[in-house]
């Protein structure tokens, strides 16, 4: 069966796009030569419109702009090219022009804004990203660590709430909150990474993924002990990290509670209308090797409650743990009156007297 002239034109015409948009991607896009192609158009053109152009339409400093986009955008090389044209432009702009619209001060604010920008394409290369690919990938990890953290759907009678805030307002730091819901076995831990802020913020993403891998995986009573095994292979001399694990039956309420150097947890008594604390004890993890964690065992009765948190909630510089943990557990007698859920923000808000620490709170308690 022949084709038609028009039908083979159109697939040589199509095969030929193709090959063009693969040579373009291949030689120009990839290698960024494009990128830098229009951005040196870009210079000279501003060089060219600042001495024959209409007077105000092409300031000098508009250069500026070709330097912080090729910061974002060029490998060092490239940028490297960029900055010598840009200094050509200002060079010759200055020679055509009164020296006073090229000043010293012009020279300096682009010598210095190149600087940061070259430092900023060779943190972005060494990465190997540029754009804004690399804030695209912090904001995928936070998102990632967020929906780690989500406390599970939990049958009727079982109800959670969770407080994250991070010191300075930022999106990373180094409290987290891990969980797991398997048929009537709910697995909670709050973790705490030494350091604050962003600096403890990448070893919090790293730890999240592993450690709400291990909270599904293992034995109820032994998660603390596989966290421990795990920083003991993969993180010697990052630094230590605190923790609290939470296991609990929801059919009975029976729950196991173990802490790896963590402020204690505390729980509410309905029969009493009191908090208090419920002591489980032992070593930071990543510090000693083959840690066993001996959990302490509790039950939730219907109009229970029990409260897991980081020491950024209690601790005050200068005063004992044991004084914060007393402040929250007044503090803790306002939830009674105004619920579990809808006063968590406002007791996170309350102890919250200094904002340069990470502070995580969960919450869980049974209405029948």
């Amino acid at each position: 069966m022949s084709t038609s002239p028009p039908a083979r034109l159109l697939r040589s015409t199509r095969s030929l796009v193709q090959r063009a948009v693969a040579l373009l991607r291949r030689k120009v896009l990839f290698r960024y030569r494009l990128v830098l192609i229009t951005l040196v158009m870009l210079a000279v053109g501003i060089g060219v419109g600042a001495v024959w152009g209409p007077q105000g339409w092409f300031p000098p400093s508009a250069v500026i702009l070709t330097v912080l986009a090729g910061g974002l955008l060029l490998k060092r090389r490239s940028l490297a090219f960029l900055l010598g044209v840009v200094a050509v432009v200002l060079a010759f702009t200055a020679y055509a022009l009164d020296l006073s619209q090229v000043g010293p001060g012009l020279a300096v604010t682009i010598g210095v804004t190149a600087v940061v920008a070259y430092l900023l394409s060779g943190v972005r290369e060494r990465l190997g990203v540029h754009g804004l690919d690399g804030e695209k990938m912090l904001l995928e990890l936070r998102d990632r660590i967020r929906a780690q953290g989500r406390l599970p759907d939990l049958p009727a009678g079982w109800h959670s709430a969770k407080v994250l805030r991070q010191a300075g307002g930022s999106s990373f730091g180094g409290d987290f909150v891990v969980s797991m819901l398997r048929d009537d076995q709910l697995d909670i831990a709050v973790v705490d990474v030494s350091g604050k802020g962003v600096d403890a913020g990448t070893r919090a993403l790293l730890l999240s993924g592993a450690f709400g891998g291990l909270i599904g995986a293992v034995p109820r009573g032994e998660f603390l002990e596989h966290c421990n095994d795990y920083l003991m292979r993969t993180a010697v001399g990052e630094g230590f990290v605190t923790a609290v694990h939470l296991s609990v039956d929801l059919a009975t309420g029976e729950y196991l509670l173990s802490s790896a150097g963590h402020p204690p947890a505390v729980q509410f008594d309905h029969t009493t209308g009191e908090w208090g604390t419920a002591d489980a004890k032992g070593v930071v993890l990543g510090v000693i090797p083959s840690m066993s964690y001996t959990p302490v065992r509790g039950r939730l009765r219907p109009g229970d409650a029990i409260m897991l948190y980081t020491d950024g909630l209690v601790e005050t510089p200068g005063e004992d743990l044991d004084a914060g943990v007393d402040r929250l557990l007044g503090a803790a007698e306002s939830l009674v009156a105004v619920g579990f859920g809808p006063g968590t923000e406002r007791l996170v808000d309350t102890l919250s007297k200094d904002k340069n620490d990470d502070r995580a709170l969960v919450v869980l308690w049974r209405t029948r």
